[in-house]
């Protein structure tokens, strides 16, 4: 059982709303003890109060509106049964350009497969009549030049968005198994007379999932060059979140395996292969340096810096509005603004399009649904390799300020290994920043100015950093809330007894450092408290640099100082007298003149003293 302010904390909320839930009969399982209300472990966070139903309530129209498509990636079932935001345009934008091959870097969940499958239906020669699905799209307006393409090429079909897999033999298993799926697709080769016999056993070997890893290198390039013989027209090849399998295989340890085999695969298939007509790729890095695509010339890398093909992954802001008009929730723009708009695709403002359709679809509930839609472990890799430079950019990060940070589009996991300043590449790419300003580099990486997209996103970096000590048990849930407890009453035995706890688990992980107890904390006190304070880290005040300074964001919080010091093998006795000496300092250097001149005076001030993992807390009582 947990209590009011351990569930206050997990939901997001304030204490006293969590009690007022329990009051009301809101949260099942809620039973008071004395003065306490305890609440099941598991006990989920009520609906919010404005929605009952969990659909949000509007007027009657008339006219039953289209619901959203909502994990819908099939574009066909899309545009007939849902309500579609038109991309079609891109096809016109492709068909204007006619780059071989197309490799699209975006975010997870902005459209990508959708857009993917809309290529392979317009493009596909198929029995059926396909123009159907185009008729009253816009690219059908935009004359014969492009009809004329409509439902003329074959085409090879792959998405790797579920190739997630521990080992390297389950993920060359499931490529197998998709491999035979698309080979399925095209059975009409096997009746096909212009079609070697020698074709048609590999054929069959790949349709019985037979083919070993070797042969399964060569199979885009032998079905290309099958289709263009029983065509007469070289297929379209679209590979859809490519390097899924490669992200794995670098957490997973196969990363030699999957490299090898996609450069070969790729390589057969889109370089110098003249059984092509075009070719498309997505996926979230490019992942350049790892040679996949190696001598093809003709590939047309567009990336979340290009302006080129900007408004076709995502909602622009007219089909935001356009959309809210649609389901008469115009009123809630600016809601919607604040929490999943802010990315930056080349000079389009752009929002999350998978956290706008369950936004809506919910009943306009703000939440991070984005970010909960698949691992975060871009995270792990991070907390793992920062350092105190890139600790201390992420805290500014979460206030909501700007860093200024070296892109480079061509960035790989393991490249963090090398360069941990890598770690901002990441993050853009992933989605997980934007873009403010640019400025191109002679070595064709970016100097950009970039910051937290928005609401959502911001509340992931807490949650993840939270998570991540957690997981590694460097600080518990018990722990985190003796600490903001004891802030808050000014009770520094209660603060010196949570953080020794926290030490004490943190010191093995961090190899005994003091520099990572002073981050750890900062990164924890962050992660519990930022709604009600903005925190602050080694900034200028007074006649000297504060370690933290915690400002609150009511005034009916008290302000809050640190000085941290550390020396090694203290005895007691000295340890208490570096703890005063920091309290002291705080005072002396006058670190509380910025609060003072913004009208804080109710000013809390702690000097902490650590040694292995001995910690000792003076403060002004």
């Amino acid at each position: 059982m947990k209590t009011c302010s351990e569930k206050a904390l997990e939901w997001n909320v304030t204490p006293r709303t969590v009690n007022a839930m329990c009051k009301n009969g809101r949260i099942q399982g809620a039973v008071k003890e004395k003065r306490t209300w305890l609440i099941p472990d598991d006990a989920e966070k009520p609906l919010d109060g404005r929605i009952s139903t969990g659909k949000y309530s509007r007027k009657k129209t008339g006219k039953e509106k289209k619901t959203l498509p909502v994990g819908i990636s099939d574009y066909v079932r899309a545009q007939s049964e849902y309500y579609y935001v038109d991309k079609t345009l891109l096809i016109k934008e492709f068909l204007d350009r006619k780059p071989l091959v197309s490799l699209f870097t975006r975010p997870r969940r902005f459209g990508k497969t959708l857009n993917m499958d809309m290529l392979r239906v317009f493009f596909e020669i198929s029995e059926d009549d396909t123009s159907k699905y185009f008729t009253d799209k816009a690219i059908w307006k935009c004359g014969e030049k492009y009809r004329r393409h409509q439902g003329k090429y074959p085409v090879i079909f792959l998405t790797f968005k579920d190739v997630k897999f521990d080992t390297w033999e389950a993920t060359i298993g499931k490529i197998r198994g998709l491999l035979q799926e698309e080979y399925g697709r095209h059975q009409e080769l096997l009746s096909s007379d212009r079609i070697s016999q020698y074709e048609r056993e590999y054929f069959e070997k790949i349709l019985g999932a037979l083919a070993n890893d070797v042969e399964l290198t060569s199979a885009l390039e032998r079905l290309s060059k099958m289709l263009t013989v029983h065509y007469g027209k070289a297929p379209i090849i679209i590979i859809d979140e490519y390097d899924t399998p490669i992200q794995e295989g670098y957490s997973k340890d196969f990363y030699d395996e999957i490299i090898g085999f996609m450069r070969i695969f790729f390589s057969g298939a889109f370089k110098d292969n003249k059984n092509l007509s075009y070719g498309f790729l997505t996926g979230i890095l490019r992942i350049a340096q790892e040679s996949i695509f190696s001598g093809l010339n003709n590939l047309s890398v567009n990336t979340v810096m290009d302006d080129e093909y900007d408004s076709f992954f995502g909602f622009t802001e007219k089909e935001i509005e356009k959309l809210l008009a649609y389901y008469g929730m115009s009123e809630k723009e600016n809601e919607l603004r604040d929490w999943y708009d802010g990315y930056l695709f080349g000079n389009e403002e752009i929002y999350n399009p998978w956290s706008v359709i369950n936004y809506i679809s919910k009943g306009c509930i703000p939440q991070a649904y984005w970010v909960n839609t698949g691992k975060n472990e871009i995270f792990e890799e991070i907390m793992n390799a920062a350092t105190d430079d890139i600790v201390e950019k992420l805290h500014i990060l979460l206030q909501g300020e700007s860093v200024i940070a070296r892109i480079d589009q061509n960035v790989v996991y393991r490249s963090l290994a090398e360069d941990p300043a890598n770690i901002y590449s990441l993050l853009l790419v992933a989605g997980y920043l934007k873009t403010q300003k640019k400025d191109l580099q002679a070595d064709s990486s970016y100097l950009c100015e970039v910051t937290i997209p928005n609401k959502e996103i911001a509340s992931v970096y807490k949650s993840e950093i939270l998570s991540h000590f957690l997981q590694k048990g460097i600080i518990t849930r018990t722990t985190a809330n003796k600490i903001a407890e004891s802030l808050y009453a000014n009770d520094h035995k209660k603060l010196q007894s949570a953080v020794a706890e926290y030490l004490d688990k943190s010191i093995s992980f961090y190899d005994g450092g003091a520099e990572g107890f002073y981050h750890g904390l900062m990164l924890g006190l962050i992660a519990l408290m930022d709604n009600q304070y903005k925190i602050k880290s080694n900034r200028e005040s007074g006649d000297g640099r504060y370690d933290i300074c915690m400002i609150p964001r009511e005034k009916r919080y008290p302000g809050i100082l640190f000085e941290l010091k550390w020396e090694k093998n203290l005895e007691e006795e000295d340890l208490n007298l570096l703890a005063e000496e920091a309290l002291q300092q705080i005072t002396t250097l006058k670190y509380d003149a910025d609060m003072r001149e913004d009208g804080i005076t109710d000013i809390l001030r702690f000097g902490i003293a650590f040694s292995g993992k001995k910690v000792r807390v003076k403060t002004i009582i």
